[in-house]
């Protein structure tokens, strides 16, 4: 498990599954001999996905951006279409921390796409019920409409078991959220309409989790975005916003699909990584 001491935060990454998705789709137009220099694809052109959620412990508060694939809920279909080589173990690891399930209080969702979101409810018997029962959950407004209701192209993400059982715990915003004083959700749209990204500041210094509109680390230019992408140009407008304000701003980034970094952290230009926690080494399967 990797941990990160952020000042007064503390963060770890919880095994929340994997998948191997095909890399033309998650880096759209950009040609397969540019973007495999920064991330290699297997022989079936699959690139390696975790959906590890952070557990950030902070000021009392038990926190987790997004949620994993869960466990038990997926068919062999499903996992199969979804290029799941594992499910998830979070259970197993906040037992390792010394919490339990219960013990998370605040759940940070960026979007509600099944492999984030999968991993709020459980199947107990033939029902399925919250994971988390004593977390509040905060997705944006527009998000939790969409997940409610989708459209011909969402209903294959948004699943009912994943929004039924935690109904109770949601609490939504328009634009953008803070929380304990040091943490910022902001709206961006993009990867899908109701799309966030999540700001963790102490004393002067920020970690930018940028979600799905910024998945990998090779993911850094504004115009590499996914094929998966509901507006794309949304996502190319938020993600140079959100660049131009970082790089500068000396900001870290940190990663809940990175196969290779936790975090990292660019030179002003974006060329050079100045420091960085590292998962695994950049290798072919």
């Amino acid at each position: 498990m990797h941990k990160f001491q952020f000042h007064d935060m503390n963060l770890a990454w919880l095994d929340g599954g994997t998948t191997w998705l095909d890399g033309g789709t998650m880096f759209g137009v950009v040609p397969k001999v540019v973007w495999s220099k920064r991330y290699p694809a297997n022989e079936q052109n699959q690139i390696e996905l975790p959906t590890h959620p952070i557990l950030v412990q902070f000021g009392g508060h038990n926190i987790l951006i997004d949620s994993g694939l869960g466990n038990g809920k997926l068919s062999d279909r499903q996992k199969r279409n979804l290029g799941v080589s594992e499910e998830s173990r979070v259970d197993e690891d906040l037992a390792e921390l010394g919490l339990a399930a219960e013990d998370i209080d605040t759940i940070l969702m960026t979007h509600l796409h099944g492999d984030h979101a999968a991993g709020l409810t459980k199947k107990q018997g033939e029902a399925y019920v919250s994971a988390f029962p004593n977390a509040k959950i905060y997705v944006s407004a527009i998000e939790w409409d969409e997940m409610q209701n989708p459209n011909i192209r969402s209903r294959n993400t948004y699943w009912t078991e994943n929004w039924e059982p935690i109904v109770g715990q949601v609490e939504t915003f328009t634009d953008t959220v803070e929380l304990f004083g040091a943490i910022q959700i902001i709206h961006t749209g993009g990867h899908s309409n109701g799309h966030s990204v999540i700001k963790l500041e102490q004393n002067g210094e920020t970690i930018l989790h940028m979600g799905d509109i910024m998945p990998t680390h090779a993911h850094q230019s504004p115009l590499w975005v996914l094929a998966f992408d509901d507006y794309p140009m949304d996502s190319i407008h938020a993600k140079d916003k959100l660049m131009k304000e970082a790089l500068p701003g000396n900001y870290y980034f940190s990663f809940y699909h990175d196969a290779f970094y936790r975090l990292i952290k660019w030179n002003d230009d974006g060329k050079q990584i100045v420091d960085a926690l590292e998962r695994k080494e950049k290798v072919f399967e």
